[in-house]
């Protein structure tokens, strides 16, 4: 059964749309410790002694790829906000033992999702946010073992993980490890949200405040909302999930904003829930039981613990129930979201209706389970993490060095020109002038800072044209992305058909070569037009190819063409494999 997600004809496709990309062009950064935190003294590289980000990565979202049934999207899994410190601790004195690096990810998200009739059970990743931060399952991966009475380790550790029946709420017992975007990282460095997603949420502006200082630092505003709140992420099964604020009536635009009100409650004898304390853990609620594909109804063997301070009622994912199997009816009573942790309903960029999941908490701001997804997805998951892309696909946004230099409107004074331009962290740009759009005279050079750069040019006599061209990156991590990775250089180079290519072409005469300032009217690799064309050097061109899946192979010419100018042809230059 497919749900139909209509646009308005005015409205980009969101799953294209909604990624978080201004950040491309910034290295990841994070805190080690609270003394750095406190000091403002952010880390750019960094090591734990087991894994080790040695040279400076972008964070984020580099690549976006898109055909008529998938949106592919390439991460550095690294947050776009300062992440970290992480401590093992309540007492902050002791480091947690994973730290966070580049995950070279790339994935995909279904653009039409199904609805299929018997539902996929959640198991580890349910999707990624739209900075290219992975998203986890409420639980920790460690379950309760019955037949030593303690839960079990985590996988990878001595001993096993647990039976499975009462599985760990990961807010519950491991938010002492999460930095003040409530995330943290597994053994290999995956950076990942368990809940609320609020450092995301930040960045897009979603009713969340920042407060510099050692503790957390982003906090839900106290006022009431105002807007709906944006996509946060996509799930696996290509289903938004949004912020915890929606349309008070699911069909209705009008009907006000408000926080959307989890279905499930803690199994403490309220509205109707088996009180745990009382009965013990013996019975399992109907959505576990559904998910699990078990009895409520639990053998001996497959009992929790009793509820007591060591194991409070809460601790597992399985101590909660949903309303909606205790008779309250989704909308009309307590609650807004089914047991999925979404709602049919329209929003902003599905003004005609989707379903949709929310990030649930409560009300004075804190994560309440399930958190973004319950255990179970709506939808049919076929969204996955991949290798290569097998078909021709769309290219929506490359990002990282791959971004161009744009230029604000300059501030004209009378005696200097004051440029401001977007650019690449770590790159070196070099300012020139022409009073005829012709000849071009460098102005200033090896101008360096961060992403956003700034510098005063004195004015001529006579009304100048200004541009801006990068001339160099320094060193970074370029794997998670293809753009750079294994950078071609023609004649000689060589990549592989659905791969993006950055070649730094040499040109020699004859024909003679052309000024250092010209710039190629065209930079063709056989009948592949390049993008991201630039001229550093007099005997050398820059230009970025995207391959298509179906694209001839073998040896193809290059061609650089400069109008007015010489047109070099390298017979032979590149080879696709």
């Amino acid at each position: 059964m497919g749900w139909g997600m209509k646009l308005r004809a005015d409205i980009v496709d969101p799953h294209i749309s909604s990624w978080i990309t201004n950040y491309s062009g910034k290295y990841a950064r994070l805190f080690q410790t609270d003394a750095q935190l406190a000091g403002g003294l952010s880390k750019t590289t960094w090591t734990n002694g087991s894994l080790s980000q040695s040279l400076p990565v972008y964070s984020g979202v580099q690549e976006i790829y898109s055909s008529s049934n998938w949106v592919y999207v390439r991460s550095t899994g690294l947050g776009s906000h300062t992440m970290g410190p992480w401590y093992n601790d309540a007492t902050r004195t002791t480091l947690f033992v994973n730290i966070a690096v580049n995950q070279r990810v790339l994935f995909r998200i279904p653009r039409i999702p199904t609805v299929p009739s018997t539902k996929v059970t959640v198991g580890g990743d349910i999707g990624y946010f739209v900075d290219g931060v992975d998203g986890f399952d409420s639980r920790d991966a460690v379950s309760y073992i019955n037949s030593t009475g303690v839960d079990g380790n985590p996988p990878g550790g001595a001993g096993s993980s647990g039976d499975g029946v009462w599985n760990r709420d990961a807010y519950k017992n491991e938010a002492v490890t999460f930095d003040p975007a409530l995330a943290h990282q597994q053994d290999t460095g995956v950076y990942h949200y368990h809940a609320n997603p609020i450092a995301t949420r930040y960045l897009l502006g979603d009713h969340v405040a920042f407060t510099a200082g050692i503790t957390n630092g982003y906090i839900e505003r106290t006022n009431a909302p105002t807007q709906h709140s944006p996509i946060v992420g996509w799930a696996k099964d290509g289903f938004p999930i949004y912020g915890p604020y929606g349309y008070s009536v699911s069909n209705d635009a009008s009907s006000g904003i408000r926080r959307m009100v989890s279905g499930f409650v803690l199994r403490n004898g309220q509205y109707g829930t088996t009180n745990l304390a009382s009965t013990g853990r013996t019975t399992l609620p109907a959505w576990a039981a559904r998910a699990g594909n078990r009895s409520a109804t639990l053998v001996s063997t497959s009992y929790g613990p009793a509820v007591s301070t060591s194991f409070p009622l809460g601790r597992y994912t399985e101590d909660n129930d949903y309303l909606g199997d205790l008779g309250f009816v989704q909308g009309t009573n307590t609650f807004d979201l089914d047991e999925y942790n979404g709602r049919i309903c329209i929003t902003p960029e599905f003004p005609t209706g989707t379903y949709a999941y929310f990030v649930t908490i409560t009300s004075n701001g804190l994560p309440t389970y399930p958190y973004n997804l319950g255990k179970q997805y709506y939808g049919n998951p076929t969204g996955s993490t991949i290798q290569t892309i097998s078909e021709t696909v769309t290219t929506n946004f490359l990002g990282g060095t791959n971004i161009m230099a744009r230029l604000s409107t300059p501030t004209v004074a009378p005696s200097t020109v004051t440029l401001l331009w977007s650019a690449v962290e770590g790159g070196t740009y070099r300012v020139e002038t022409s009073s005829t759009l012709t000849n071009w005279t460098p102005k200033a050079t090896n101008v360096a800072q961060g992403i956003s750069l700034q510098t005063n040019i004195t004015r001529g006599s006579t009304p100048e044209f200004y541009r801006v061209a990068r001339t160099a990156v320094a060193s970074f991590d370029n794997a998670g992305t293809n753009v750079f990775s294994t950078p071609g250089f023609a004649p000689g180079g060589s990549a592989s058909r659905g791969s993006t290519v950055t070649l730094l072409i040499t040109l020699t005469a004859p024909p003679t070569l052309p000024p250092a300032n010209a710039m190629p009217a065209s930079i063709t690799l056989g009948s592949i037009a390049g993008t991201g064309i630039s001229h550093p050097s007099t005997n050398m061109v820059q230009a970025t190819f995207v391959i298509p899946a179906n694209a001839s192979t073998g040896s193809q010419n290059v061609i650089v063409t400069f109008s007015p100018g010489p047109t070099y042809t390298l017979t032979g230059g590149f080879t696709i494999n």
